[in-house]
């Protein structure tokens, strides 16, 4: 009985001590597998935090630039703002142009034109690089792995200075303006100009003073003559009063001249001043014979034998005159008697 006692204790002793060892195993064997798993979660977050999504299916597109500007792995791949995918490896060509291929990993469920767009744009104020991309019009769809047009914004210094240059030339240009006005000037303002100046400076002194002086007579003018500029605004508004009070007659006279006028509208003063017209044009037309010396009265002036003839009658008629005056026996005989002597010779 004690024996098969003692045997029931080995036995039981040996039972827990492979229990504990088994016990000791499984707990080795979890933090082991705890361990693991701890490094693969670390592994997945951190290339989680990089962008790679282990659990989406994305496509890979292909984007080459000539310089990225800071562009790193990770970096957001937007349409019109949202997030559709990041971006992936970058790498230099192998080629001698050394351009920049840089990996765009793209969610499934987006189609992207083929004449599609990625651009390298500022997606914030501090300078943070993203690809934006400009989806197409066209109907045939990139495939995984194609390669898509690049484009790429301008950064701030290039926008700085595409801002700065045109004021940087606008200020150059004012500059020479500003040099060449200052030439002018000091070429204008020498001393004998500046000599003038002061001296119309002081003309206008004296002409600002003068016009004091005329200012003051004009306003003692007007103290003194104020009774009279009274009267004379009165006898103004006695005046108006008149025209007032007969607004009617003139209103009366004004028609009478409007009636005069008309009748001198409808009267022939248009035909008298035609025939006047024609009766000038044929004075004009005989006095051009006339000077010409065409017809009777343009011989009488201007030929002067007529003058002559004339002068010469007239001259024989006054002798004529003298001599009938002096001797008017010979030309008229009275006799008393009634009769004359015929045989009595003339003396």
């Amino acid at each position: 009985m004690n024996t098969l006692g003692f045997q029931n204790k080995l036995l039981n002793l040996s039972e827990s001590r492979t229990k504990y060892k088994i016990v000791k195993i499984s707990k080795e064997v979890i933090i082991g597998i705890a361990f693991l798993v701890a490094i693969g979660c670390f592994i997945f977050g951190f290339n989680f935090l990089k962008g790679k999504n282990y659990f989406s299916n994305q496509r890979k597109f292909y984007a080459v630039y000539k310089d990225i500007d800071g562009l790193v792995e990770a970096n957001p791949l937007i349409i019109n703002g949202y997030k559709v995918g990041i971006v992936g490896a970058i790498k230099l060509s192998s080629d001698t142009s050394r351009s920049v291929i840089v990996t765009l990993l793209l969610d499934d469920e987006v189609k992207v034109p083929r004449n599609s767009i990625a651009k390298v744009v500022s997606s914030d104020i501090l300078g943070s690089k993203a690809v934006r991309l400009e989806l197409g019009t066209g109907i045939v769809y990139a495939n995984d792995g194609d390669t898509l047009q690049s484009d790429q914004e301008d950064n701030l210094k290039q926008a700085v200075n595409k801002t700065i240059a045109p004021l940087q030339k606008k200020a150059e240009g004012l500059i020479s303006s500003i040099d060449s006005v200052m030439i002018v000037v000091q070429a204008v303002f020498n001393s004998k100009a500046q000599e003038n100046l002061a001296k119309s400076f002081e003309h206008i002194s004296l002409a600002v003073s003068s016009l004091q002086t005329t200012s003051y007579r004009l306003d003692t003018l007007v103290v003194n003559e104020k009774g009279k500029i009274s009267s004379i605004l009165s006898k103004v508004n006695v005046l108006t009063t008149t025209l007032a009070n007969n607004s009617e007659k003139l209103s009366n006279v004004i028609t009478n001249f409007s009636a005069i006028s008309d009748s001198i509208a409808k009267s022939k003063l248009t035909s008298v001043i035609s025939n006047a017209d024609v009766a000038l044009t044929q004075v004009s037309q005989i006095m051009n014979k006339v000077n010409k010396g065409e017809g009777s009265l343009g011989m009488l002036v201007n030929s002067d034998s007529l003058y002559r003839k004339l002068d010469k009658s007239a001259d024989d008629l006054d002798k004529l005159l003298i001599d009938l005056r002096m001797n008017p026996h010979r030309y008229v005989q009275v006799s008393v008697f009634g009769g004359k002597d015929k045989n009595k010779p003339a003396k």
